[in-house]
């Protein structure tokens, strides 16, 4: 796992630095409940392997993204079926506070500022 200066998820959390808790986690892809949410309701969707971000995914990065997309669908789906309504987004340039590519995926009320 190769880390940047700026990478909250390499150093730490899949490092273990950070106790979090684990919403789903396999090989390649890692989610965990925010620590200081959004909303209600808020995971953190991740690769296991640093990728700065989602505009510098590369064509041998495809079969990553794709059960990336499939696990970002499979929290959706179950947000959606438990709360009826669900966000899925990624942050680039300045709003991405970690350089690490990263979705949040949430829904209920906002609980705090962006």
């Amino acid at each position: 796992m190769t880390t940047s200066t700026c990478d909250f998820y390499c150093d730490k959390i899949l490092k273990g630095l950070i106790d979090v808790p684990v919403y789903l986690e396999n090989e390649h892809v890692f989610a965990f409940h925010h620590t200081n949410p959004l909303w209600e309701h808020h995971v953190v969707l991740l690769p296991k392997r640093h990728i700065e971000s989602l505009i510098t995914l590369e064509e041998a990065d495809n079969d990553l993204l794709l059960e990336l997309l499939r696990t970002a669908k499979m929290i959706a789906r179950d947000f959606m079926e438990r709360f009826g309504a669900c966000r899925v987004y990624t942050n680039l340039g300045d709003y991405q506070s970690s350089k690490h590519l990263h979705w949040h995926i949430g829904c209920g009320a906002q609980l705090r500022s962006y």
